[in-house]
């Protein structure tokens, strides 16, 4: 369930926000008090911020620019004054949005849902990009553990896979047959380095046009195997 967080000293309007949020399913906490909200806001997590800008000890434009700080979460201002509007474009506070006293819970709820789906999408994008490594027209997934090159789907062992994942995050790099067996096969395992050298012939054999130049994983002569980035 999504936690919501209501910055607000009017104790009816945080009441009528939460109801409606709470109709909505969402899990939500009032706190009525600058300091306290702010702490509450930096200590405990929360998918949104609804944050009033007239607030008690410590104002919403001073909340809103500490939590920046700290978190990337959607914060929505709501204001009682239409000249602080001016302010939370201008001060490039780092609100999302606001809106502006007396307003409709029906808009309230579709402000949030909004601004929720937005910052979950670019959520996702973000870990789609993490879980992903590229280069050139090799793509190797890191949660699906899925590798194509130019689109066609390759088949490897999982210790290929950890192999190539390991030389794809650390470009031209050199990396001798020790410290590969060390880094993929553990400092405890049995075998020998040649095992390193039957596993990179092996990923050459799938991602290579050409395996005897090969254009990704390529031969330092006495120092071991280097990926071209």
């Amino acid at each position: 369930m999504k936690r919501i967080l209501i910055i607000e000293d009017e104790k009816s309007i945080a009441e009528l926000e939460r109801d409606y949020l709470e109709i909505e399913g969402f899990e939500v906490e009032i706190i009525t008090d600058g300091k306290k909200g702010l702490d509450a806001a930096l200590s405990k997590p929360y998918c949104l911020i609804l944050l009033d800008v007239m607030l008690p000890k410590v104002n919403g434009f001073e909340i809103c620019k500490q939590i920046r700080k700290e978190k990337d979460i959607p914060i929505l201002m709501v204001t009682a004054k239409m000249e602080d509007v001016d302010k939370i474009r201008g001060l490039g506070l780092g609100a999302d949005d606001y809106i502006v006293k007396p307003f409709s819970p029906s808009e309230l709820v579709a402000r949030v849902k909004a601004h929720l789906a937005r910052y979950d999408r670019l959520v996702r994008k973000n870990v789609a990009a993490y879980d992903e490594v590229q280069v050139r027209g090799l793509h190797i997934n890191r949660t699906s553990r899925h590798v194509f090159i130019n689109g066609k789907e390759i088949g490897l062992t999982a210790k290929e896979f950890d192999l190539l994942l390991f030389f794809a995050e650390h470009p031209n790099q050199v990396f001798s047959k020790e410290h590969l067996f060390q880094r993929i096969w553990g400092l405890d395992s049995f075998g020998d380095l040649a095992t390193v050298t039957v596993h990179v012939r092996k990923i050459r054999e799938k991602i290579e046009t050409n395996p005897a130049t090969p254009q990704f994983i390529e031969t330092v002569w006495g120092a071991g195997y280097r990926f071209k980035g």
